[in-house]
């Protein structure tokens, strides 16, 4: 039975965006101009990346390149190494919130399996900080990403220069708290997954990869987002339609309403110059800050109103994606998965999250403060 009680708290950062759009158009009545707030093509990619995404992952594909590299380990902290470095790497493609959907459930099978429980914790931990920091590499590794890119209009690979120096201290930081947090033991995995991979599978796997090569051109804006969205909803209508219900629409609406909402305040001369004195004090760590207490992509869209530094707010709403456990909804995703295993400690969880989200925060941020003199 439906239950608004339980939508507001499943969907809580959807159903803030609808109530402050609502309260908006009380102030800036609706018109004509609301059409030009939102980011279509940004929605566009944005969805056709779900779909997309959603399709590979029901065909076991990202399952099927864990496996094989997990069962080529034989410690525990090599094992650690894959997961963390699968949730890392993979993010900056598949986006930070598929990385975690896919390899925590993965994480904990195999932990179990070769009796480390004891390694959850560190290791989920770490696996959704790499989610987080991995995805910033790339324009589709993160919904605010793909805004914020389309927004400035920056070649693809400025993009990449912009957040190699923190990705790459990232990478480092997570090996040495691998190495840190997980002490050397022999393990041996045997029980291995029997995958049945039919003809047609094969030709859908194709299809995804094919259709993922075409998103890949509408966001360096070679293809028209309009075309590219076409072709992906009809193929995917034609060949998989199931896969149709499993993107995360909830993502796109939440947008469409914070456009509304940003393009009302914009609209709105005092709030208007309180906000935009406010965001230019420093971009980036007015973002980082915000990111903590209403989400990385809220934050992205409403910073983006009251400033054209956009490169700024890249950095900042990546970064800003460490933290409390709502700076990344992507976080919660890996929250919800170790809370359902057996003897789940909450609060111990909860402490080893906040200290190494803060400590990996602040290194980052001394980065970027460096960076300034440089």
């Amino acid at each position: 039975m439906f239950s608004i009680k339980e939508f507001i708290k499943k969907e809580f950062v959807l159903f803030a965006a609808f109530v402050l759009a609502v309260a908006s158009c009380f102030f800036v009545h609706p018109d004509f101009t609301y059409i030009s707030y939102i980011d279509f093509r940004t929605l566009g990619i944005l969805l056709s990346l779900m779909i997309i995404m959603a399709g590979l992952g029901n065909l076991l594909v990202f399952r099927r390149i864990g496996e094989f590299l997990v069962f080529k380990m034989n410690s525990t902290r090599s094992l650690a190494l894959i997961f963390i470095g699968l949730c890392f790497f993979s993010s900056m493609f598949i986006t930070n919130d598929v990385a975690l959907i896919t390899f925590v459930p993965f994480t904990v099978v195999t932990l179990t399996v070769s009796n480390r429980k004891d390694l959850f914790i560190p290791v989920i931990v770490l696996e959704t900080i790499a989610a987080n920091l991995g995805s910033m590499l790339t324009p589709l590794g993160n919904p605010q990403n793909l805004y914020l890119y389309s927004l400035s209009e920056m070649p693809f690979f400025d993009f990449i220069l912009l957040m190699l120096p923190y990705s790459i201290c990232s990478a480092a930081l997570l090996f040495f708290m691998t190495f840190l947090y997980v002490k050397n033991a022999p393990v041996k995995l045997n029980e291995k997954t029997k995958f049945k991979t039919t003809r047609s599978d094969t030709l859908k796997i194709f299809m995804y990869i094919v259709l993922f090569a075409i998103s890949i051109l509408v966001i360096v804006r070679i293809v028209p987002f309009q075309a590219g969205l076409v072709i992906v909803l009809a193929s995917v209508f034609l060949f998989d339609k199931k896969v149709l219900k499993c993107p995360d629409y909830s993502l796109l609406f939440t947008f469409i309403f914070l456009f509304i909402f940003i393009g009302n305040i914009k609209r709105i001369p005092l709030l208007s110059e309180i906000l935009n004195e406010l965001v230019k004090l420093n971009e980036v760590v007015v973002s980082a800050v915000l990111s903590q207490f209403i989400s990385n992509v809220p934050a992205a869209i409403l910073c983006s109103g009251f400033t054209s530094d956009i490169p700024a707010l890249i950095v900042g709403t990546n970064l800003g994606g460490l933290g409390t456990l709502i700076a990344s909804m992507a976080s919660l995703i890996s929250f919800k998965q170790y809370i359902s295993t057996d003897n789940s400690d909450v609060k111990k969880y909860m402490s080893v999250f906040t200290f190494l989200n803060i400590l990996f925060l602040m290194v980052l941020l001394i980065l970027y403060f460096l960076s300034l003199h440089f």
